[in-house]
């Protein structure tokens, strides 16, 4: 399972449609949530992600908006009865940010909180998947995130295996982790019955940014691509000023790096009652996008070919 559970979508302020920045990926039953504006834990609640295999947070920057959420959910997870610790990870500042949340209301946690710095550039290396911290540019120090799976084992090929003399059983899983056998004196060869390689999933959250050649480089042939489209084009200036992109701006970026599917996000509180603008200028760069609803759920599926 690789599921993505937009928490919240709006921009800097909330609206009635939209909570602030909050998205969950649950990969195979660890939680990450990236950015985590106010009101996180309830649509947690409400989209029954659960709170208890929450692994870690991932903060883009320290605007409020994508920050506020934290002190109610880690209190909840600690009245909840957690010890686990919770890494946090996020740009410069991020120390600083885990001591404020620690010291905060006369109520102590039952966990500690792990913070770690990260640059651009830096690589979380988990079991079988990454998560590569990226250069953005905002207003303040920010970060995007790519989360990339490993390479997966090729294909076996059962019939091919069978005629070469090899039965069904422990010869087959030595050939598929790429181990040769010898069968009467006859080597054979991992690559004989184990197809080429094939490709992890990929995703990247862009937080708030311009767009950006890191952006641009991480996203290459993403699975997905959340990016930061606060506005539509007729408002280029302000998002230029602001360090915000608009949803064509995204769209190109999408189209360059060939990503299969595009989500549009961090829509700004005037495009509340009707974001089809944003859709369409969009779409009629790139065709695989949709605007990010408050409770949308999106799964990726693998591919078997890059």
């Amino acid at each position: 399972m690789l599921r993505v559970t937009f928490l919240g979508t709006g921009g800097s302020l909330p609206t009635p449609e939209r909570n602030p920045s909050a998205i969950m990926v649950n990969r195979e039953g660890e939680l990450m949530l990236f950015d985590c504006g106010e009101g996180t834990q309830q649509q947690m609640m409400r989209a029954k992600t659960g709170m208890k295999a929450l692994s870690s947070i991932f903060i883009t920057h320290f605007h409020a908006d994508h920050i506020l959420g934290i002190p109610g959910l880690i209190q909840t997870m600690s009245f909840h009865g957690r010890t686990e610790p919770l890494k946090i990870y996020g740009p410069h500042w991020v120390h600083e940010f885990a001591k404020i949340l620690s010291a905060l209301g006369y109520y102590k946690l039952r966990f500690e909180i792990d913070a770690i710095d990260l640059n651009p550039g830096d690589i979380i290396k988990r079991d079988d998947y990454s998560i590569m911290a990226l250069k953005t540019e905002h207003s303040i120090p920010s970060l995007g995130y790519a989360l990339i799976e490993n390479e997966r084992i090729g294909k076996f090929n059962r019939q091919k295996a069978i005629d070469l003399g090899v039965q069904p059983g422990p010869l087959f899983s030595k050939l598929h982790r790429g181990e040769s056998v010898e069968l009467d004196g006859k080597v054979i060869h991992s690559k004989d019955v184990v197809g080429e390689g094939r490709p992890g999933r990929k995703i990247v959250y862009t937080g708030d940014t311009r767009p950006c050649k890191a952006i641009l480089e991480a996203s290459r042939d993403a699975d997905l691509l959340i990016h930061d489209s606060t506005l539509a084009s007729d408002q280029q200036e302000w998002a230029i000023e602001s360090m915000h992109s608009t949803a064509q701006e995204a769209a190109a970026l999408a189209k360059e790096a060939k990503v299969l599917k595009l989500v549009l996000t961090h829509i700004s509180s005037r495009y509340s009652d009707d974001a089809s603008q944003l859709f369409e200028e969009a779409k009629d760069i790139f065709e695989n996008v949709v605007v990010a609803e408050d409770m949308m759920e999106l799964d990726i599926p693998y591919r078997d070919k890059k």
